[in-house]
């Protein structure tokens, strides 16, 4: 079994490969940099195994992949938290917490070795690596589904120009005119909403960017819009929201 270690903390590189070699895991190579591996990799036969650093000293191990195609097995060694790492269980053979102990490398080196035996496909997807460290997108509410007497209406956020609070009751208005009660509290849609399409205006108000067709100044600093069809009160932009609002508006 071919074996590399690539990590730029050279101690740790040595640590590593002693509690490799009493495994009879013999790791010939060790790289300490993103550019060293890139040069090894462009000249030298691939190995079987790779235990891999994420963050070298001159950039992320990532950048590997994009220079070089890689089809070796990678178990990972870094000092991420382990929630972050739960992904790596999914595609790579395994992923070792700094710092490394000894009888989960162990582990990881037999559950490599299962994989050979198996036949088992151990390339690594750079792309779902990407996806795993990319910040994660948050779950925006899509549509709506409301009870209307017996039957249940489904609208869509495209469809909203307006939520409101009336009444001690929470409110959505669509571009058709029709207003449905809500059992929520603006408090809560503010969480649930893009932000890139809604905006809390005021304490009674959130409205779509795609709603407004006319914006005027108005007293004490605040700001008057006019809705497509929203005519049931004056919706104005509070003093102390005004200027989110045009950064949000730009």
């Amino acid at each position: 079994m071919k074996t590399i270690i690539i990590e730029d903390e050279k101690p740790a590189a040595r640590l590593l490969q002693r509690k490799l070699e009493r495994m009879n895991v013999f790791a010939e190579v060790m790289l300490h940099s993103v550019q060293e591996a890139i040069d090894w990799f462009q000249t030298h036969p691939h190995p079987d195994l790779i235990f891999l650093d994420i963050q070298l000293s001159d950039g992320l191990s990532f950048e590997i992949f994009e220079a070089v195609s890689i089809q070796s097995a990678v178990i990972f060694t870094t000092a991420y938290d382990e929630y972050a790492l739960k992904a790596f269980k999914l595609n790579s053979v395994d992923y070792l917490l700094k710092p490394i102990d000894e009888e989960e490398l162990l582990q990881a080196v037999e559950k490599y070795k299962s994989r050979v035996n198996a036949k088992a496909d151990s390339s690594l997807n750079l792309e779902q690596i990407r996806q795993w460290f990319a910040p994660q997108q948050p779950n925006y509410k899509k549509r709506f589904s409301i009870k209307v007497g017996e039957h249940l209406k489904v609208i869509d956020m495209e469809e909203i120009e307006i939520f409101y609070s009336e009444h001690k009751g929470t409110y959505l208005q669509t571009y058709e005119g029709r207003s449905y009660v809500l059992d929520t509290t603006l408090e809560q849609l503010e969480k649930e909403l893009n932000p890139q399409q809604f905006f809390r205006i005021s304490r009674k108000f959130i409205i779509s960017i795609k709603a407004i067709k006319d914006i005027v100044v108005y007293s004490n600093s605040r700001l008057k819009l006019s809705l497509n069809s929203y005519r049931e009160d004056e919706v104005i932009v509070s003093r102390e929201r005004v200027s989110e609002f045009k950064s949000w508006l730009g």
